[in-house]
């Protein structure tokens, strides 16, 4: 009854705004258990007849009981649902890839095989990524996982293993260094598993509306009620130009911000930091370009489901063969529940991972009553159908853009719209810097100096032990232009920081000295242990103060990443006033 009272007030609010919505809808949160509102993502199609296809997806934080998405439709437009599955394999054909080719001039010396005893604990933390050696991981139900073996001649295996999860993002107690230890020592590798979802956190199903409208729009301003900070927003928007952002602004990456060092990279971070350049309401382009160019295939034509392929099996054997295919996908536990009772005490996720398992644990006649087709029509329809047609709307357009922002509530006052320009140039989601690492004889690869030349022409950057400008103090701005971008000619430049950023990083670059390197045979583990009187004054090193260590933030990618993003309520203007 809440939830029902909650949307009718939705709907006539929306019903008397002053301008026409086709939609709107919101999480009605409870006080006791709040939801957040943790990312948001979009596939607009632009469908070239007055009309408008968004796939929307949003992830959330809080228990899955303590919300309602309400969704009142003035009108009626078309209403579907689409699968988790798709944005996720959309988002890795798409993500911007970050490539560092390394070589080295000269050669360098042979470290030690043990860390020295009077290593600094952090330096032990910094130098775990090489004793590490990730084999496996990837994601099963709702766990990630990653298996790590560790080099045998690791001084302490756990306090490595540990250091090296933790940056990972996965949250190992600290009395696991030395539990772990005995066994590392011994050989044996590592597995971490950590959640993906559960009863707190997770991703509704997508849901695709087809409406009439002149321009896609992201209706922002509800969402501050249960936003997160710095909430991520992806769009992917379709149709025959490059879409711009009509109403924010549009920024350009000053990639000499981005930690090309680090493979987590600081992504994210350094789009947050653009954005509030831009005043707290600008897009990244990360990719735009011909459709039959970039690809994207989110199904297989092997997914198909061909029901004659089952003919002849038991029912058992039939759901078993489904469900071990389609388990993962979106749908396929409603698809089961709605065709059969799962005995008591099993689990349906369970059941889903492995049905096998639980063979024996069905009655004699449990399937006498089953409905093949039934069952068999149900998975297509709620499974692969959904999966299929958002792989066939991206097919449709020509040209496809993608589009990502970071915002916090308090930015959210303008809902962002989008419109096309033909006249830009395609955008690639490929960036590739180069790294020399200088070496000598007196030195280790660990600590020889380097220079990295960065895409685009921006210039190089000089270091020798971490990204220099990883941290936003003292650092080059991370917005290299600002824009105003229209529906024809070049972009309007807002402001162009190009010539800054490489005074800057010619400055930084002729004024870098690199500390000493280390004396072989010389006893000294530790070269940088500014105790040690045998080593330089860690002072005389140029820009010693820009080489801080920034929050390690997770990139396009999760990642997963990737890797991730939107919203929670939306609200779909019919036209342009």
């Amino acid at each position: 009854m809440i939830r029902l009272l909650f949307a009718l007030a939705v709907a006539a609010t929306a019903l008397a705004l002053p301008r026409p919505a086709a939609a709107c809808g919101g999480f009605a949160c409870s006080a006791a258990q709040p939801v957040v509102q943790d990312a948001e993502q979009i596939i607009f199609s632009d469908n070239g007849d007055g009309t408008v296809t968004a796939v929307i997806q949003i992830q959330y934080s809080g228990a899955a009981e303590s919300f309602a998405w309400v969704l009142p439709v003035p009108g009626t437009p078309e209403i579907g649902v689409s699968s988790n599955l798709a944005f996720s394999r959309l988002g890795l054909q798409t993500a911007p890839q970050f490539q560092l080719t390394r070589s080295s001039e000269g050669a360098c010396d042979t470290p030690p095989p043990f860390l020295g005893a009077d290593a600094a604990a952090d330096s032990a933390a910094a130098d775990a990524g090489s004793f590490v050696d990730v084999v496996d991981s990837g994601t099963v139900g709702p766990y990630d996982y990653v298996t790590i073996s560790l080099d045998p001649e690791a001084e302490n295996p756990g306090d490595v293993a540990v250091d090296f999860l933790r940056d990972g993002g996965y949250d190992v107690d600290e009395t696991a260094r030395d539990l772990l230890g005995p066994y590392l020592a011994s050989g044996m590798n590592l597995i971490a598993f950590r959640l993906t979802k559960n009863a707190l956190s997770g991703s509704i199903r997508p849901i695709v509306m087809t409406y009439t409208s002149a321009r896609a729009t992201i209706p922002i301003r509800p969402t501050a009620m249960a936003a997160a900070d710095e909430m991520g927003v992806r769009v992917w928007v379709l149709g025959e130009h490059r879409a711009i952002p009509a109403n924010y602004r549009h920024v350009v990456l000053n990639l000499a911000r981005y930690d090309w060092l680090s493979p987590a990279g600081n992504y994210n971070a350094l789009v947050s930091a653009a954005v509030d350049e831009a005043g707290g309401r600008a897009f990244v382009t990360e990719l735009a370009g011909a459709r039959a160019a970039i690809m994207p295939s989110v199904f297989n034509e092997s997914e198909t489901l061909d029901p004659t392929r089952y003919d002849g099996i038991d029912g058992f054997e039939l759901v078993a063969e489904l469900v071990n295919r389609y388990g993962l996908f979106d749908g396929m536990g409603d698809a089961l529940t709605a065709h059969l009772s799962l005995p008591e005490g099993i689990p349906v996720a369970n059941f889903l991972s492995c049905p096998n398992c639980f063979r024996g644990d069905f009655a004699a006649d449990a399937f006498d009553a089953f409905d093949r087709a039934g069952f068999l029509a149900s998975v297509e329809g709620l499974v692969v159908a959904p999966l299929r047609a958002t792989h066939e709307l991206l097919g449709r357009r020509p040209y496809m853009t993608r589009l990502y922002t970071r915002i916090s509530a308090e930015e959210m006052t303008v809902d962002p719209e989008f419109d096309f320009n033909p006249d830009l140039s395609d955008v690639s989601n490929r960036h590739t810097a180069t790294q020399v690492i200088h070496c000598a004889p007196n030195r280790y690869v660990a600590d020889a100096p380097w220079t990295v030349t960065l895409p685009d022409g921006l210039g190089t950057v000089e270091g020798q032990f971490g990204w220099p400008y990883r941290a936003a103090f003292e650092s080059p701005p991370a917005a290299l232009r600002i824009e105003q971008l229209g529906t024809s000619g070049p972009p309007e430049i807002v402001e162009d920081r190009t010539d800054t950023v490489r005074a800057r990083l010619a400055s930084d670059a002729s004024s870098f000295r690199p500390t000493p390197g280390h004396t072989p045979g010389s006893g000294d583990p530790d070269p940088m242990d500014p105790s040690d009187p045998r080593d330089p004054d860690p002072t005389m090193s140029a820009g010693a103060d820009d080489f801080g260590c920034g929050c390690r933030v997770g990139g396009g990618a999760s990642g997963s990443a990737w890797v991730v993003f939107l919203a929670t309520a939306w609200f779909w203007r019919r036209r342009r006033r």
